[in-house]
């Protein structure tokens, strides 16, 4: 089955594990989804990762999803740049996610990176998604 927006089908996944509390879901490998997922789990919004191949040379990821007290750590994921409508932002209008509570993750020539690295190093980029 092919999927038109891989990234917002990742985050699909991550949205309904957290509602029905599952301690781990799996997607699709890709190198865009693994540096998306290594900004989320160094902000610590997911416990980790790991890479599961199979015999047919596909390979996926499982993603540990993180609990506080019982609720999800995330509260919200959403994407903002779309295949149909693509957003980008530069470096001085990167907007504050929850006044700063949250974090916004962009594509941009250095790498993928959350908010306030772009903001310190200065560079624009695709504004994939926000994260609260």
């Amino acid at each position: 089955m092919s999927v038109s927006d891989p990234v917002g089908d990742m985050l699909t996944r991550i949205r309904n594990g957290l509602h029905r509390h599952k301690n781990s879901i799996s997607t699709p490998a890709s190198k865009l989804r693994a540096r998306i997922l290594d900004v989320l789990q160094s902000e610590g919004y997911i416990r980790g990762y790991s890479q599961v191949e199979f015999d047919s040379g596909k390979s996926e990821f499982e993603i540990e999803l993180k609990y506080y007290e019982g609720d999800p750590v995330i509260r919200k994921i959403e994407r903002v740049s779309k295949p149909g409508r693509r957003v980008y932002v530069g470096a001085k209008s990167i907007e504050h996610v929850a006044n700063g509570l949250g974090i916004a993750i962009l594509s941009t020539p250095q790498g993928v990176m959350a908010d306030h690295e772009a903001r310190e190093k200065n560079v624009g980029g695709e504004y994939l998604c926000r994260v609260f």
